[in-house]
C-alpha cells in the first residue's frame, strides 16, 4: 500500500477552530480521510445521509482522487467509498472568459492542494484561475459560492451532459435570469442498468448578464434550451466588477423538476453562511452522539473522521414533501417515515449496518421501511439498489442479516410480518424472468445440492451472479440463513426456523475433509481448482484462506472441521502472521497483511481491504485465545487515520470506516443479523454514548478502559452493568439495560473468556 509520502502536495487543510467558538467535534474531522489509494471518498460538503453530496470532480473514477490536480467541476451526487463510477450529476464550474470547449475533461482548471480547506458541511478551493469556491449543503440542496475577479465575463457552466456514470441524455434549460432547470438520464454502477433520471433546478442569488447553451461541441450565446444524447449544458455570465460575489443553490429531485423546485423553496432559503453553520451544527450534534476521552490526539482524529464517513449514507431518496420515484417507476409518498435509497448491501451488513443501529436507530428503521417498500413496489428485495434500479453487484444474500439485524434489534416494530415474508419470499425461490432482479439466483441448485455450484455459464440477469462465485455464495447464503432462522422462531414460524437453521449448516457441504478448507464444486460434488487454498477459485473478491472465517452462525461446528481449538487457533496465527506481529504491528499490516486495494486472490493472509473477512480477527473470541483479537485490532487500527491514505481499500459506503469506529469502541458485531456484539479492548479509557431513548432506555452507554494503551491492551476482566461478565460478548439487550461496560486492562493476556461457555453462541445451536 503507498501512503502519503508517495503523493504528490503536502497534507489537505482541515477548517480551524478559528471558524466557530471553542473546540468542537467537528474540528477532529477532515473530510479528506480515503481520498486517496483507492479508498474513493470525497471530500465536498453533505449532512448526515444526505441527497446532495456536493463535491469536485478531478477527473477520477469516482469523483475525487488526492492524487490529481485538476477540478472538472463540482457536482451534486456521490457514493462515499464504492468501487465503480457512480453519480457525478451536473457538473458546475466558475470560469473567466469566453466559452471554448464543451468537454470538460478539457476545460477543467488546476488547482493546488495548499488552497483546499474542508470540515463537515464545509469545503473551499481556490482554483488556478483566480476563482475560490466554497460548498455547503442542506439534505436536498448544494450551495455553491463564487468569489471572482473582478470582470465582466464571469462564468458558471452547468453541465448536464457528463458525469461518472453513463450519460443517457440530458436536457438543460434556462428558466429566468436567476434559474436554470436540468433533468439527467444516466445508467450504469459496475455494469449496464435501466436508466434512472434526477431532476435539479439551480436558483443564483443575483441576475445573470447574458446566457447560452451547448449541444455537442457548439455553444449557441442567448440559447436557452438544449436536450437529447452527448454533451449539453448551459452557462451563466455575471459582471463581477462591482460585487465578486455569486452564489449558486442546487436542489435535487429523484421524482419531477417540480419536486426539485418544492426541495428549492423548502431548503434554499437564507444565506450562504447562515447554511453553512447549520450544516456544521447538524454534523456537531450526530458527533456529539459519541464523547471519547485518552488516546492520543492522532486517534482521536482517526476516530471522529471515521465516523464521520460511516454517517453518509444510504442516502435521503424523498422529496421534502414525502413523494419518491418507487421502483416500478410510479411516484409514491413516504408517510412518517424519510425514504432512502443506494445499498451497498454486500459491504455495509457486516459493520456500517449494526453501528447505525446502535448510534441512528429511528434512521435504521426507515432504512428498513424504505427496503421493504423496494419490495412493495418492484416486486422483490435488492442486493445492490442504486437510485431506483437493482444493478445485482455482488453476491450472496446481504439484504436478508440487514433486515433481521433491525428486527432483532427491535427497530421493525409493526412491520415484522411484512419483513418476514418478504425475506422467505427471497430466501425461498428465485425472481421471475421477466424481473430486473437477480435474487439468490443459485437457490434452485443450492435446495437440490446443499450448495451452490460453481457454473460459470449459468443463465442470470445482468450484473454479477452467484453461480460464478459458487462457494462464497453459499457461505452468504448458509450466514443469512441462519440469521434468518432467529425471526422466524421470535415469529412463531417454529417449522421455517428448523429448516433455515439447518440450511445455516450447508457451509459443511462444501468444505473439503482432505484439505479441510472450503472449497468450489461442480453440479456432481467434485471439488474443482487448485488444493492450494490461496489458488482456490469461485470465490468473490478472496480465496480460500480469506473466506474460511465468514460462518459466524456457528463457528463452534467451523471450529471442529478445521480439528479443534488447537488447529485453529495454529491456522489463525498463519493467517495473521501472527510471531511477526507481536515484534511490528504496523510493519505486518502494512506488509504482510496489505497487497493493493483489489488485490483479492492469490493471498493466504487476512485482507484489511476488503469485506470477505472483515470479522476474521474476532474469531479468536470463538477459539478461547481472546487476547489474540486485541493484538489483531490493534493492528489494523494502525492502518487508518485522518489522512488521504487513513482509509484501507474502497470504503463502501462506510464499511471500513465502520470496522475501524467499532473496533475502537471495544464493540463489534461478531454474528451479523443478532444482536450479539463481541468483546475487545477499546481504544480510549472512556467513550460515552448518547443513544435513542426510545430504542435505548436511559439513553445512555459508558465504556471505560482505564489505562488503555497499545502496551496495556490485554483484558483481565469485564463489568457489565456493574456485573463481572465472562462472557467475550454482550447482547443487544445488555446494551439497553446495563448502562456501563467497564473493562480493566493489563499488559500481558489474561484467562478472562477462555472457557469454553464464553464464547459468542452459533445461531445454529451448540
Amino acid at each position: 500500500m503507498a501512503f502519503l509520502a508517495g503523493l504528490a502536495g503536502p497534507s489537505p487543510a482541515v477548517a480551524s477552530t478559528s471558524d466557530s467558538a471553542g473546540n468542537q467535534l467537528t474540528d477532529l474531522v477532515s473530510p479528506f480521510m480515503g481520498t486517496a489509494n483507492q479508498s474513493n471518498t470525497f471530500p465536498g460538503a453533505t449532512l448526515p445521509f444526505g441527497m446532495v453530496q456536493l463535491s469536485p470532480d478531478t477527473g477520477y473514477a469516482t469523483g475525487y482522487d488526492y492524487a490529481q490536480h485538476t477540478i472538472r467541476g463540482f457536482s451534486s451526487v456521490h457514493l462515499s467509498g464504492v468501487g465503480c463510477p457512480a453519480g457525478g450529476d451536473l457538473p458546475i464550474l466558475p470560469t473567466i472568459g469566453d466559452i471554448g470547449s464543451t468537454d470538460y475533461a478539457k476545460y477543467a482548471v488546476p488547482y493546488r492542494h495548499q488552497r483546499e480547506k474542508a470540515s463537515p458541511g464545509y469545503y473551499r478551493v481556490g482554483l488556478s484561475n483566480g476563482i475560490t469556491s466554497e460548498l455547503t449543503a442542506t439534505t436536498r440542496t448544494g450551495w455553491q459560492r463564487y468569489t471572482f475577479p473582478a470582470t465582466r465575463k464571469a462564468n458558471v457552466l452547468l453541465n448536464s451532459g457528463q458525469a461518472l456514470h453513463k450519460v443517457v441524455s440530458s436536457e438543460v434549460t434556462v428558466l429566468d435570469d436567476h434559474t436554470v432547470a436540468a433533468t439527467i438520464t444516466g445508467s450504469g454502477f459496475c455494469s449496464d442498468t435501466r436508466p434512472y433520471s434526477l431532476h435539479t433546478v439551480t436558483r443564483f442569488n443575483r441576475s445573470f448578464t447574458a446566457h447560452g447553451t451547448w449541444s455537442g461541441g457548439r455553444v449557441s450565446d442567448g440559447s436557452s434550451h438544449s436536450s437529447g444524447a452527448g454533451p449539453r449544458g448551459a452557462y451563466v455570465r455575471f459582471d463581477t466588477r462591482g460585487d465578486r460575489t455569486v452564489t449558486a443553490t442546487t436542489a435535487l429531485s429523484y421524482v419531477s423538476l417540480a419536486g426539485a423546485r418544492r426541495n428549492l423553496e423548502r431548503e434554499g432559503r437564507g444565506d450562504f453562511d447562515t447554511v453553512r453553520a447549520a450544516a456544521r451544527q447538524a454534523w456537531e450534534r450526530r458527533l456529539d452522539q459519541v464523547r471519547v476521552q485518552g488516546g492520543t490526539e492522532v486517534r482521536r482524529r482517526m476516530f471522529y473522521s471515521a465516523l464521520y464517513r460511516t454517517l453518509l449514507s444510504p442516502n435521503t431518496g424523498s422529496d421534502a414533501d414525502g413523494s419518491y420515484n418507487g421502483w416500478d417507476g410510479r411516484v409514491h409518498k413516504a408517510e412518517h417515515f424519510t425514504y432512502y435509497q443506494n445499498w451497498s448491501l454486500w459491504d455495509t451488513y457486516r459493520t456500517q449496518a449494526q453501528l447505525l443501529s446502535l448510534l441512528a436507530p429511528a434512521q435504521t428503521r426507515d432504512m428498513a421501511l424504505s427496503l421493504l417498500r423496494v419490495r412493495a413496489e418492484g416486486g422483490w428485495l435488492p442486493k445492490w439498489g442504486y437510485g431506483t434500479v437493482e444493478t445485482n453487484i455482488m453476491s450472496g444474500d446481504p439484504v436478508t442479516p440487514f433486515l433481521v439485524n433491525a428486527y432483532n434489534q427491535g427497530l421493525l416494530a409493526g412491520h415484522e410480518e411484512e419483513a418476514y415474508q418478504a425475506l422467505r419470499q427471497n430466501a425461498d425461490s428465485v425472481p421471475p424472468a421477466n424481473s430486473a432482479f437477480e435474487g439468490r439466483g443459485g437457490n434452485p441448485r443450492y435446495f437440490a445440492k446443499g450448495y451452490v455450484p460453481l457454473d460459470t455459464n449459468a443463465r442470470h440477469k445482468p450484473g454479477d451472479f452467484d453461480s460464478l462465485h459458487g462457494p462464497s455464495a453459499t457461505l452468504e447464503y448458509a450466514l443469512a440463513d441462519a440469521a434468518l432462522a432467529t425471526m422466524a422462531r421470535g415469529l412463531g414460524h417454529d417449522d421455517d426456523a428448523r429448516r433455515y437453521a439447518e440450511r445455516g449448516k450447508n457451509y459443511r457441504n462444501v468444505f473439503d475433509r482432505r484439505t479441510r478448507f472450503i472449497r468450489a464444486r461442480d453440479a456432481d460434488g467434485a471439488f474443482l481448482g487448485s488444493a492450494d487454498p490461496k489458488e482456490s477459485v469461485g470465490f468473490h473478491e478472496g480465496t480460500a484462506w480469506q473466506y474460511q472465517w465468514l460462518v459466524p452462525q456457528d463457528m463452534p461446528g467451523l471450529v471442529r472441521l478445521i480439528g479443534g481449538n488447537n488447529a485453529a487457533n495454529a491456522r489463525l496465527d498463519q493467517f495473521f502472521a501472527y510471531r511477526h506481529l507481536l515484534r511490528d504491528p504496523a510493519d505486518t499490516a502494512r506488509h504482510s497483511w496489505v497487497n493493493g486495494p483489489t488485490a483479492y486472490y492469490h493471498q493466504d493472509r487476512y485482507n484489511p481491504e476488503n469485506e470477505p473477512d472483515l470479522n476474521a480477527p474476532y474469531t479468536y473470541l470463538s477459539t478461547g485465545q481472546p487476547w489474540k483479537t486485541a493484538d489483531v485490532v490493534q493492528a489494523a487500527l494502525t492502518l487508518f487515520s485522518d489522512r488521504p491514505d487513513g482509509i484501507t481499500g474502497n470504503d463502501d459506503m462506510g464499511t471500513m470506516t465502520a470496522w475501524a469506529v467499532l473496533s475502537a469502541l471495544g464493540l463489534y458485531p461478531v454474528e451479523p443479523g443478532m444482536a450479539v456484539w463481541g468483546l475487545t479492548t477499546p481504544a480510549f479509557g472512556r467513550v460515552d454514548l448518547t443513544l435513542d431513548p426510545r430504542y435505548y432506555p436511559g439513553g445512555h452507554l459508558a465504556i471505560t478502559a482505564v489505562g488503555t494503551s497499545p502496551s496495556n491492551r490485554y483484558i483481565q476482566s469485564v463489568r457489565v452493568g456493574g456485573q463481572p461478565r465472562s462472557a467475550t460478548y454482550v447482547t443487544g439487550a445488555d446494551l439497553r439495560s446495563a448502562h456501563t461496560i467497564e473493562f480493566t486492562v493489563g499488559g500481558r493476556p489474561s484467562r478472562w473468556g477462555t472457557g469454553a461457555a464464553d464464547i459468542p453462541p452459533p445461531l445454529t445451536g451448540r
